[in-house]
């Protein structure tokens, strides 16, 4: 409803009437051809044939003569009818046909029928097929809590091999997988669940027995799947450190009358200590959001969450900080680069000018955490910001990780 729709033609009406006068799907671009510019139908096939791979072959170029000239010769102004072969050019960097459209429609129907009504299990399966689509397990935990959905650790005696439902209260909650584990290995995670007792492990020394290597133990302890028999990932990996269990003295019959020394506690880790553990462990953290920590400690002076952009005014100045989730640079951009901002409130989407990436291309291409200065834009409920100045934040987490240690 924003601009006014015009047909040249109740022909071309006829065509283009349910897309707002608009060619998007492959039949219109053939019925187009046929009823404005007199194409045989054996013409329009070549010519939608040529759309595809117009840009590397150069096959559209020819059938731009006879199309103008052709609706020229049925009464359609030469403007239009250049326009129309210009949209035939764009259109062959993303055109399909209908029936994709409507499966696509179909796809996009179902994911969001099963995301509301059942959010659990539509997070559960897509972190089960990961990897696929744009977004990490990580963004897509973010976004299942939410939505009010309960995530659980991994846990030796409650995780299987793949993120599960687990019933939590009156609700469903996603038990995190052991594939999350970043370093352990499918087989050494099979024998732990084939050989796991009915009620579940009890004791670190449990695991010694099983054919997990060290590299194995060290991965379920530093992604604190180990907490239910043996304490934090602190605590856990200091038990691996002893290995008495192997020596010979206690593999005697009378090694269990020989009483053994208490094991040391440990203090727990600091939250952010905790937090940089996770994301180096499994990719993900149920602590606090980094960017939180940082607003708390007061590292994002100005910088507005991503959950407030609705109020800022368009066209106006605006800084913003998250977790770098995306950088996508499509075909048809021209060196646009498209760049998602992860926040504890949400995402932020960020607009790179080619000339803006090359000035400050370091900070562009490795920055983990980034700050953006740049000028807010908003159409409808479609927010982002055009990238200005760059400055990589990464290094403010082992700031605040010093910072917060505690030593006993």
């Amino acid at each position: 409803g924003l601009e006014h729709v015009t047909y040249p033609s109740a022909a071309v009406k006829g065509v283009l009437g349910r897309t707002l006068g608009i060619p998007i799907f492959q039949e219109q671009v053939i019925q187009l051809a046929m009823v404005a510019a007199g194409f045989t139908g054996g013409e329009a096939d070549k010519l939608r044939r040529a759309m595809a791979s117009w840009k590397k072959t150069g096959e559209l170029l020819p059938f731009r003569t006879k199309l103008i000239d052709g609706m020229q010769s049925r009464g359609y102004d030469k403007a239009y009818a250049e326009r129309i072969y210009q949209q035939i050019c764009g259109f062959g960097e993303y055109g399909f046909p209908e029936s994709h459209s409507a499966s696509f429609a179909v796809l996009a129907y179902i994911s969001a029928w099963l995301k509301f009504y059942y959010p659990a299990a539509f997070y559960a399966a897509l972190l089960n097929s990961y990897p696929m689509g744009f977004y990490t397990p990580s963004q897509l935990i973010q976004d299942c809590r939410r939505h009010g959905v309960m995530v659980l650790p991994v846990c030796v005696n409650q995780s299987e091999w793949d993120h599960r439902l687990q019933v939590q209260g009156a609700s469903m909650a996603i038990r995190l997988g052991l594939r999350q584990i970043k370093g352990l290995s499918h087989a050494g995670g099979r024998q732990l669940l084939q050989l796991r007792p009915a009620q579940g492990y009890q004791q670190i020394q449990q695991l010694y027995g099983l054919a997990l290597n060290r590299a194995d133990l060290q991965a379920l302890a530093s992604a604190n799947a180990l907490t239910a028999i043996s304490g934090d990932r602190y605590n856990s990996r200091w038990q691996l450190l002893d290995t008495q269990h192997s020596l010979p003295l206690f593999s005697d019959e009378t090694a269990g009358q020989v009483a053994q020394p208490p094991a040391p506690y440990l203090a727990p880790p600091s939250e952010v200590a905790e937090m940089l553990e996770d994301y180096a462990a499994t990719g993900l953290s149920l602590q606090q959001h980094p960017l939180a920590l940082l607003r708390q400690a007061a590292k994002l002076p100005r910088s507005v969450p991503a959950a407030e952009l609705v109020t800022v005014r368009p066209n106006s100045p605006v800084r913003v900080s998250g977790l770098v989730t995306l950088r996508q640079r499509p075909g048809t951009a021209a060196g646009v680069t498209f760049m998602s901002l992860e926040d504890e409130t949400g995402t932020v989407n960020v607009v790179v000018w080619l000339a803006t990436a090359q000035a400050q291309q370091k900070n562009f291409l490795t920055a983990r955490i980034l700050q953006v200065d740049g000028i807010l834009e908003r159409e409808g409920d479609v927010v982002h910001v055009i990238a200005g100045k760059l400055v990589d934040l990464s290094a403010l987490l082992a700031e605040l990780n010093l910072s917060s240690r505690d030593f006993h």
